[in-house]
């Protein structure tokens, strides 16, 4: 013990040992001792040691610490002062004094000392495992240290320490744990810890931000105060950067989550600009880039659509916009809200849209576009902020025809307003400044107002420029090769030649204008043919391009610049090969290729900015066929325009040919679906004349049993009649119920006549539809089969109306039989009344047959048209059902004329039975009863008395 207190103080008797010794003792003591709290004074030792004898602690140590952290796991203490050694060992930014002469050398060895240190720590992957173990102690001791110890890891091997920590189980989790740590030192050091381990590796990434880390850092940022808060809020914004440059899964998973609105309080920005700290300053750019993270242009097209989309109906624009317009916003805000507000308008009708319609708080009010266009053209306004203008207003004409023909519009002679400045007359101003980059800005601006535009192009040639009094104004077209011809700075040549091979590309009108004026050739062909400087290469490689899309895009309506003249112009005074390699200066150039790589205008300092990224797109779709156009001769030309109206040719064939097969599918479709309706209703059909067979069948069957009861019953009935007569008593009764049943009839009978007239009325609606459907077009080859199974279906309904005929004859006997019966029963008086009551009835019965015969009639005549075969089935299926209903009927009242004739001839059979019964009683008795002659004598008798007495 007073040999570690020694070390400590620095107070020790004797010759002090080299720290090499006492560092040697110090892991000796370590492996060897016994006694916990030795071992922990050791480590404490070491670690006091550790940031002055770094190398020798981490070469002599790094093995014994590994060893207590995995032995001494009980002890938190002793694992703090471990992981507090190690971290100092393995660290490189600690802060220490160091002489401003000292050199970078000492620097660069203290890294690649750590860097050592942490190759073996790392050489078994179970060292980083047990560090994650260790990070789930709760103990404070524990946790921080190893929460900065990872953290430096990372920072020297971040590759190597990602993949150990990707492929062990529940790494990531672990970490994300931290965020949740009351403690705000450990919260704070996870947030540079998880910094570090989501750097360029997507993987990772997306493993935290499908573990809530959007949610939690968002939480945070909102608790730290927003874009108030400290530094905390801005390593959660670096820490959300991390999770989104360049990943569109987690882009994706931020959009979805709704995650985007929550960033709208970020830019509430108050009245009261005045307070405007360093760290606010900082807070809002990180914020601001996190915009620009989701609606980059390099992000896919439709993925940046859906946020531009979410970013308008949250308010987000709206409140970028407020700042952009906002005074007292710092310089640099101000640039990069330029540019976010650019990038969520870049593309996005709707927010183009609304941008244009943003109006500046000034007096009179006036539009945003034209406030920034007059910092854009202002030379003493930062370079920066010009250039961030500049790319707001290409983003806002981008794929905007809309807007481009507004912007074009301000410089017509129709529509200037002297009272107020246009963004025309702003373009027009810096175009003609004194500042190269004024003109090379209002150059590029004008250009994208014509981009892919050729009614703009066209609009444009009408322009009039005022140059001085009392001379004619000339065109801008003329004006601008003027300037050219002038001999300006480098930049304004270039700026002008750009928007001149933008404006002229693809219009023959622009192209004819261009060549009427007869100085603009000799000019392009001399600053082609000399040999100029370095500085001059891009400018002759742009007048090349612009010789050559006068040759390409050239309609041959100017006999002296046709195309096959201008290049044997191009033969003679500059050589094919000279052309050629002087077009090719402009690819050559090394501001080329950076340009061409984003479409945001970023320059180191304003003598770079010569090339514009829309502008290389034009430039790669023309070097190519310009060169061909130039090498070949004119019987070449003359092939290929005959190969290419041939090819026209072929292709209005060919546009043909699709818009007949187009036409025959959509034929071939509906016809396809009439076969199928047809089909299905043939099968309906089928199934309904399958159903009505077996229904058929089965009356047939019931008819048939009918006829045979029938039968029996009248031979019955004959057999009784002979003791008809001898019923007297009970006559009465038996009149009252048969006078019952001839009512019921009538009933009946007046049914029948109603449900005829709505049988009428139907046949008379199948005359008209008939009528309607004979003025149709006749069917195709599939009506033979129709009309086959029409000629079924009216076979069917003639076997059906027989049938309903031999039922009504059988019902008019079973009628007369009981009128016979009645006869024989009723007196004379009755029997004449009923007689003729059913003479009546017969009579109705017949009309109604010969009616129905007469709608049989018509109906076979209306299903004889061809034209109404469609329609046809389904009035004969109509007419099917209101026979069978008919048939049904009739049936019915043969059967309740049967059960009237049945209950009839039980109640004679009963009368007979009693009565035979009474007789025998009275004979029996001894009483005399007379036979049913001396009855019949015995009336006869009376009645011709009362006659007598009547004569009298």
């Amino acid at each position: 013990m007073n040999f570690f207190r020694g070390v400590i103080s620095g107070q020790a008797a004797g010759p002090q040992p080299s720290g090499a010794e006492t560092i040697q003792k110090l892991c000796d003591r370590v492996a060897s001792s016994t006694l916990l709290e030795d071992r922990r004074d050791a480590v404490r030792a070491l670690k006091s040691l550790s940031k002055k004898y770094r190398m020798e602690v981490g070469t002599q140590a790094m093995d014994h610490l590994i060893n207590i952290l995995q032995t001494d796991r009980s002890d938190s203490e002793i694992l703090g002062y471990a992981l507090d050694t190690l971290y100092n060992v393995i660290c490189n930014d600690e802060e220490e004094e160091q002489d401003e002469s000292e050199d970078e050398s000492a620097q660069k060895q203290a890294d690649d000392l750590g860097l050592q240190f942490t190759d073996t720590f790392i050489q078994d992957p179970e060292h980083v495992t047990l560090l994650l173990t260790l990070l789930e102690e709760f103990d404070f001791h524990v946790r921080w240290p190893g929460v900065k110890l990872l953290t430096a890891l990372l920072k020297n091997q971040g590759p190597q320490i990602q993949g150990i920590i990707l492929v062990s189980p529940m790494g990531v989790s672990r970490l994300m744990d931290l965020l949740a740590d009351s403690r705000e030192v450990i919260r704070n050091d996870g947030l540079l810890l998880l910094q570090q381990l989501t750097k360029s590796n997507a993987a990772i990434q997306k493993i935290v931000a499908f573990e809530n880390a959007f949610e939690r850092l968002l939480d945070i940022i909102t608790e730290e105060g927003s874009s108030d808060g400290g530094i905390v809020v801005e390593d959660c914004l670096l820490l959300l950067l991390n999770l989104l440059k360049n990943n569109s899964s987690n882009q994706n998973f931020f959009k979805e989550g709704s995650y985007i609105q929550r960033m709208k309080p970020w830019f509430e920005v108050g009245d009261d600009n005045s307070g405007w700290s360093a760290q606010k300053v900082t807070n809002l750019h990180l914020m601001l880039q996190l915009v620009r993270v989701m609606v980059s242009p390099v992000n896919s097209p439709g993925a940046t659509a859906s946020c531009q989309k979410s970013m308008f109906q949250c308010g987000l624009l709206q409140q970028l916009c407020t700042i952009l317009m906002a005074t007292g916003v710092p310089a640099d805000i101000l640039t990069e809200t330029i540019n976010t507000v650019s990038e969520v308008i870049r593309g996005s009708q709707v927010n183009q849209d609304y941008f244009a319609s943003v109006n500046a708080p000034s007096n009179p009010p006036r539009p945003a576009i034209v406030v920034l266009l007059m910092s854009m053209v202002n030379e003493r306004q930062p370079f920066v902020l010009r250039c961030a203008v500049l790319y707001c207003f290409q983003c806002f004409l981008y794929k905007n025809q809309k807007g481009q023909g507004e912007i074009v519009a301000t410089l017509l002679p129709s529509t200037i307003d002297a009272n107020s400045i246009s963004a025309g007359q702003l373009l027009c101003g810096g175009l003609f400044s004194a500042d190269s980059l004024s003109n090379w800005c209002a150059a590029v601006a004008l250009a994208h107002a014509l981009q892919d535009n050729l009614t703009q192009k066209e609009q444009l040639l009408r322009v009039q420029l005022a140059t001085s009094l009392g001379k004619p104004p000339v065109s801008l077209l003329q004006q601008c090769t003027n300037i050219l011809s002038q001999g300006s700075k480098v930049q304004t040549r270039v700026g002008l030649l750009m928007l001149l091979c933008t404006w002229i590309s693809n219009c023959p009108i622009a192209v004819t204008h261009f060549l009427h004026n007869q100085e603009n050739v000799p000019f392009l062909t001399a600053q082609i043919s000399e040999n100029l400087g370095e500085d001059e290469r891009l400018v002759q490689g742009l007048c090349a391009l612009l010789l050559g899309i006068c040759i390409y895009y050239n309609d041959n309506s100017l006999e002296n610049y046709t195309k096959e003249k201008l290049k044997q112009l191009i033969e003679k005074r500059i050589g094919k090969e000279n052309f050629v390699e002087k077009l090719g200066f402009i690819t050559k150039h090394e501001l080329y290729s950076r340009a061409a790589q984003k479409p945001q205008p970023v320059f180191p300092s304003p003598e770079q900015m010569l090339f514009d990224h829309e502008f290389t797109k034009l430039v790669k779709e023309l070097e190519g066929v310009i060169t061909k156009a130039v090498h070949k001769s004119s019987e070449e030309e003359k092939k290929e325009e005959e190969v290419k109206k041939t090819l026209e040719q072929h292709d209005n064939i060919v546009t043909q040919y699709k818009e007949l097969i187009r036409e025959q599918d959509a034929q071939l479709q509906e016809l396809k679906e009439q076969v199928a309706s047809m089909t299905s209703q043939n099968e309906q059909l089928q199934a309904t004349i399958t159903q009505q067979q077996s229904q058929i069948q089965q009356h047939k069957d019931q008819y048939n049993i009918l006829k045979l009861k029938l039968a029996k019953e009248n031979q019955g009935q004959s057999n009784s009649q002979g003791d008809g007569s001898q019923v007297n008593g009970l006559q009465t009764e038996e009149l009252t119920q048969l006078r019952e049943e001839v009512e019921e009839l009538r009933k009946q009978h007046s049914l029948l006549q109603t449900q005829l007239g709505d049988k009428d009325a139907l046949i008379s609606s199948l005359k008209s539809g008939a009528a309607q459907t004979a003025e149709g077009p006749a069917g195709g080859s599939d009506n033979t089969e129709l009309l086959q199974e029409l000629e079924a279906l009216r076979s069917q309904v003639q076997s059906q109306s027989t049938e309903i005929g031999q039922l009504k004859m059988e019902r008019q006997d079973l009628l007369r039989r009981a009128e016979v019966g009645s006869s024989d029963t009723l007196p004379s008086s009755d029997s004449s009344l009923d007689a003729a009551k059913m003479a009546e009835l017969e009579s109705r019965l017949g009309a109604q047959t010969s009616e129905m015969e007469r709608l049989k009639a018509e109906v076979k005549n209306l299903s004889e048209s061809r034209a109404e075969l469609e329609k046809h089935l389904d009035s004969t299926t109509s007419t099917v059902a209101i026979l069978q209903t008919e048939k049904e009927k009739l049936q019915t009242d043969v059967q309740e004329s049967k059960k009237e004739q049945d209950d009839l001839l039980m109640l004679l059979a009963d009368q007979d039975q009693k009565i035979t019964s009474l007789k025998k009683r009275l004979k029996e008795l001894g009483e005399t009863v007379e036979d049913e002659d001396d009855l019949d004598t015995r009336d006869q008798t009376d009645d011709d008395d009362e006659e007598d007495e009547d004569e009298d």
